[in-house]
């Protein structure tokens, strides 16, 4: 493994308890091999887009309450989640590569409250959350590439206050 990565990986699990993977040897692959990841990411925009999870229309249908659509997606989702979550920890999967999947335990704390409602109203206000952006875009819907642009700009202010926000 690279040394510098190594120190990088520590010193990041230890400010913030965030999970991170990275393998050495996916780093000396030149860059074609990464077209798997292009290819995941056109299946799982065509996926979005035929569920209609990357719908304003169902979007704001789930916000007024008028349908269960979006909430049958995002509950089966949490669903299989949480089953793989439990399965992970319960047979002590590894990954392909055969490293320990650890996954830390994360004490609650008011940051999320205040993020999950900024999440929620900038959902609400858009009509798209950060997955289904691309998507959006790639149906047509151009006027989502200003929800990207504050979307990343919003990570990236994220990144700049995290130290100094609430914890």
């Amino acid at each position: 493994m690279n040394p510098s990565i190594k120190e990088t990986n520590t010193d990041f699990e230890t400010r913030s308890l965030d999970a991170v993977c990275v393998n050495s040897s996916d780093l000396s692959h030149p860059w074609w091999f990464n077209l798997k990841y292009l290819a995941a990411g056109l299946i799982f925009g065509i996926i979005l887009t035929k569920a209609e999870v990357i719908s304003w229309f169902r979007i704001q249908e789930m916000f007024r309450l008028q349908s269960f659509h979006m909430f049958g997606v995002i509950g089966s989702a949490v669903a299989v989640g949480a089953l793989s979550v439990f399965l992970i920890k319960k047979f002590h999967i590894k990954t392909i590569y055969g490293e320990e999947v650890d996954l830390p335990e994360r004490p609650f704390n008011k940051g999320q409250v205040i993020g999950g409602l900024l999440f929620g109203f900038g959902w609400a206000m858009t009509g798209a959350c950060p997955g289904p952006l691309f998507a959006q875009i790639g149906t047509g819907a151009t006027v989502v590439i200003v929800t990207l642009v504050s979307a990343i700009t919003g990570t990236w202010v994220y990144g700049l206050l995290r130290d100094k926000l609430p914890h």
